[in-house]
């Protein structure tokens, strides 16, 4: 049986149980950062206590991808790992939960571990798509891009929800079990083992961590992707910041929710387009760089925008543009990835787009002082730079190639 055809010889049901355990798991990843705040509160009373455990979920995110990368790369029964990653993570937020009152140190280095088990769920069950369905890359990337948008919408909310209803304790519990549930369902996909090395393969030496890194360069479209997209993303991260004071210019605090929720309505639309209707008339590095050059320009019209109704479709137009955006960007990932570091790659590309948007919000807060408009027209540049970066690369790589011939 090939490897992504499913028991029923067909890959529609191996791809639709890939989205789901995709799902479910990243609707958790999402949702935990409001559920641990939620937490720190009702069993402490401290929000900054909250800021501390998001702090420790995410940073691990960045920092551990490439050694969860390798590991990943080099284990070689795949699916017991990637099952037991993510009860790992599922366990380790349980755990913190129970000890959040009696011992914060603990609680942070439980919520620690969760996040070092992280990019598992995030650009490591992305890498898992060359296997499970290597002939429909294009519409697979379009589904795992639609299961982000979903659980940016969806987790939050579902942690909002149930920590009103039954409390945050419940709503980790609940996070947690979403993420149990997408392990046993990642667990009925075919993710064949690694052959065993041959004999005088057994001890090949330790895998460098950071043996992605150096690809940044050495491969042209890879480095002009991952540059361009990373200034992306540093604009794009500081949107929660503008939505709200977007929101006070217009007088009324709740747009700042209608504002980023347009955005991933549009997210979510352009993501399944693209699952439906994959671009495949142009190389997806021309894709990345269009898209960010076009993002530019809502960004840059919102400050001229009279009302909020005149606003919100910039808005929807800013989440459209980046469902070909992300799938492009995942297909240059896996064309360009190597097998001996295909999820390293994805792991470390995941890892520095998180740290690019968390950079844009550190920034963007910073910076509140100066207006919104002129933080508006800053994540108009930083989409326009990343452009301009990424063409720059791909056009000195064509003249050195040129030369050599």
């Amino acid at each position: 049986m090939r490897v992504g055809s499913g028991v029923d010889g067909r890959p529609g049901p191996v791809l639709g149980r890939y989205a789901t355990a995709a799902v479910l798991v990243r609707l958790a990843d999402e949702g935990a950062r409001v559920a641990l705040v939620l937490l720190a509160i009702e069993r402490t009373g401290s929000a900054a206590y909250g800021g501390l455990l998001v702090a420790a979920l995410m940073v691990p995110h960045v920092v551990a991808g490439p050694v969860v990368g390798t590991v990943a790369d080099a284990v070689r029964r795949r699916r017991l790992f990637y099952t037991l990653a993510l009860l790992g993570y599922a366990a380790a937020l349980v755990a913190a939960v129970a000890v959040a009152a009696a011992s914060r140190p603990l609680s942070v280095a439980l919520v620690v571990a969760a996040g070092c088990l992280a990019p598992i769920m995030l650009g490591g069950l992305t890498s898992l798509l060359r296997d499970l369905v290597p002939d429909r890359l294009d519409r697979a990337f379009g589904l795992d891009a639609t299961s982000y948008n979903l659980a940016g919408i969806a987790g939050p909310g579902i942690a909002a929800v149930a920590a009103g209803a039954a409390g945050a304790t419940v709503a980790t519990v609940v996070l947690a079990a979403l993420v149990a549930v997408g392990a046993v369902v990642l667990w009925t996909l075919p993710i064949a083992d690694r052959p065993a090395p041959a004999h005088h393969d057994a001890a090949p030496g330790p895998r460098n961590p950071l043996g992605a890194v150096p690809l940044l360069w050495r491969r042209p479209r890879l480095g002009a992707v991952t540059l361009a997209s990373s200034f992306g993303q540093l604009g794009v991260g500081a949107l929660p910041v503008v939505a709200a004071l977007l929101a006070g210019r217009f007088q009324h605090t709740s747009y700042t929710g209608l504002f980023l929720a347009v955005a991933s309505v549009g997210g979510l639309a352009g993501s399944m387009w693209c699952a439906r209707y994959p671009v495949r008339s142009h190389p997806p590095e021309r894709v990345v760089v269009a898209c960010l050059l076009a993002t530019a320009v809502p960004f840059a019209l919102v400050p001229l925008m009279p009302s909020v109704w005149a606003a919100l479709p910039l808005f929807a137009l800013v989440g459209v543009l980046n469902g070909p955006l992300f799938c492009a960007v995942l297909a240059v990932r896996e064309q360009e990835a190597p097998p001996a570091a295909h999820t390293q790659v994805f792991t470390v590309g995941a890892g520095l787009k998180s740290t690019a948007a968390a950079a844009g919000a550190a920034l963007a807060g910073a910076l509140t002082g100066s207006g919104v408009g002129l933080l508006l027209l800053g994540m108009a540049a930083c989409q326009a730079v990343g452009a301009v970066a990424g063409a720059a690369v791909l056009r000195l790589r064509r003249r050195d190639a040129d030369a050599e011939r």
